[in-house]
């Protein structure tokens, strides 16, 4: 398994492909699709889904370009359904001045194991940052997807629609850190850490 980190669309936010032989797992393009394209042909890799840790504008800009050029489906927790396409919910509309959304998504996920083509992975449904934000857990790699619910130094905001900060305290202190001090966090911005290290030295929530 390996682990391709790019920063892509308005905010710079981390997109990552996830890939073994030759198949792949897109998660969260915020936007240029083409770069994604790019790494992917370059690689030849095939994708198999693209996941979404949560619905915010800077998670989305390349889904819908990515879904119809690959014909692949979209992943995304149900309480998000309707964020993809409505401006006022995944913010595009109050902090960018126009629309960025996407067509809704294909499949939803859910809490515990998840299998998609030859990937398996553990779902965290971890709220606070937003109602339905996820978190990826790769238990065989040792590593988490994160989205913008923990960072290095750092957590999710919560003043946007749906944010709560008590919701976040508790995804982070009885869910995030209950995993393995050692695992790698990938965040959804922003350098990797781990979570022992988030444990430990996290200014805002310690466990």
């Amino acid at each position: 398994m390996q682990i391709n980190q790019m920063s892509l669309g308005p905010l710079g936010t981390n997109c990552y492909i996830i890939y073994d032989q030759k198949e792949a797992l897109i998660i969260d393009p915020g936007g240029e699709p083409e770069k994604v394209i790019d790494f992917l042909d370059s690689n030849k890799l095939t994708p198999k889904a693209i996941l979404l840790t949560h619905a915010h504008f800077d998670h989305i800009g390349g889904v819908d370009k990515l879904r119809h050029f690959y014909q692949i489906a979209v992943y995304l927790h149900k309480l998000e359904e309707k964020w993809l396409s409505d401006s006022a919910l995944n913010g595009s509309q109050l902090f960018m001045g126009h629309e960025i959304s996407s067509t809704e998504p294909d499949e939803f996920l859910h809490t515990g194991e998840m299998n998609v083509a030859d990937f398996s992975f553990h779902v965290l449904h971890t709220p606070g940052h937003s109602p339905g934000s996820v978190c990826f857990v790769f238990h065989h790699n040792n590593f988490v997807i994160g989205g913008d619910v923990l960072f290095n130094r750092g957590i999710g905001r919560t003043d946007l629609p749906g944010g709560d900060f008590s919701l976040l305290e508790e995804s982070i202190q009885q869910k995030v850190y209950k995993l393995p001090d050692h695992y790698v966090v990938f965040p959804g911005h922003g350098p990797k850490t781990t979570i022992g290290e988030e444990k430990q030295n996290n200014p805002f929530i310690q466990a």
